[in-house]
């Protein structure tokens, strides 16, 4: 009977609120379109999503096979496994190279170089120009640069360095906008303490940006796995597991691209493509995961 009674002024208070909603989208016509136009486009790119993947696991998921995972490509079996062991190690040795020099320029920009300098401004201005180059653009670099110019023909090596390249703007800027969401008073308390510029910025700032330099390092590892034309010029496209760093080879994209430009494997294409997307939302909720372990270790930190 308490409940009863507490809940019905709760429910008047509920129709209120409506009425007074749908007498503000009377009087003010525009903000009720915005919002339909709003939810429109929600519930289009979410249907978009879910019906892309679904058309690619009904296409996919019946079509994996056993062969498909043998340690040996041939023409029979047509496997993915040697272009997944190369998407791993192409994806890591990218990130090796990238990541490092990346987040130290980024920190060099924002907490030693001048602010509002033009230099600044004008590395800024050629990482953003850099993340908007087409990947074919890297690939045509990358196959002049690294493959005629250095002598390393199709290559793995090729491959990694043209890869490196082209993610490292978008570490550099992600990086600098997570050191830059950091309060200054962070960085004034430590100096406070008697800690020094670098003790500051290695135990105070890069730690409490550490959630927003993975989540550069999330979308480049996405932009990684699913590339093709740029390491079709540089890597190549040989189906095996490559013996030194100067091998051809070929990623799942590319194995993908190859069976469907040669038309008699569209099959096991689809196939590969499940492949990919299950390895794409893998180290995504991964990498995820850990962004969260390091927000809360830092939370707890400032608690402390």
């Amino acid at each position: 009977m308490a409940e009863a009674v507490t809940a019905a002024p709760q429910n008047y208070i509920n129709r209120q609120t409506m009425a007074q909603k749908m007498k503000s989208y009377r009087r003010k016509p525009g903000s009720f379109i915005v919002m339909l136009l709003v939810m429109i486009s929600a519930v289009i790119t979410v249907g978009s999503l879910f019906f892309l993947v679904a058309y690619i696991l009904v296409k996919g998921v019946p079509n994996i096979t056993p062969e498909l995972f043998s340690w040996k490509y041939t023409a029979d079996n047509v496997s993915m496994l040697p272009s997944l062991i190369n998407t791993v190690i192409l994806t890591v040795l990218s990130l090796l190279i990238a990541v490092p020099i990346g987040v130290f320029s980024a920190i060099y920009l924002v907490e030693y170089a001048k602010r509002g300098s033009k230099l600044v401004k004008a590395i800024r201005v050629t990482a953003e120009t850099l993340s908007g180059i087409p990947s074919i653009v890297y690939g045509l670099f990358g196959f002049l640069c690294f493959n005629i110019a250095f002598g390393w023909g199709y290559s793995l090596l090729a491959g990694v360095f043209t890869i490196s390249i082209m993610i490292l703007p978008l570490i550099l800027r992600s990086t600098e906008e997570a050191l830059m969401a950091v309060p200054d008073s962070y960085r004034e308390g430590s100096f406070g303490l008697g800690a020094g510029k670098l003790r500051t910025v290695f135990k105070i700032v890069l730690p409490t940006a550490v959630p927003g330099i993975l989540s550069g390092v999330i979308l480049a590892i996405g932009r990684i796995v699913g590339e093709s034309a740029a390491l079709i010029f540089t890597a190549g496209t040989y189906a095996q597991v490559p013996e030194n760093l100067f091998s051809s080879t070929r990623t799942l994209s590319v194995h993908m691209y190859c069976l469907l430009s040669e038309g008699l494997y569209t099959d096991q294409a689809y196939a590969t493509a499940v492949v990919l997307l299950v390895l794409v939302i893998g180290i995504n909720a991964l990498s995820g995961a850990i962004a969260k372990k390091f927000a809360g270790n830092s939370g707890s930190k400032k608690e402390k």
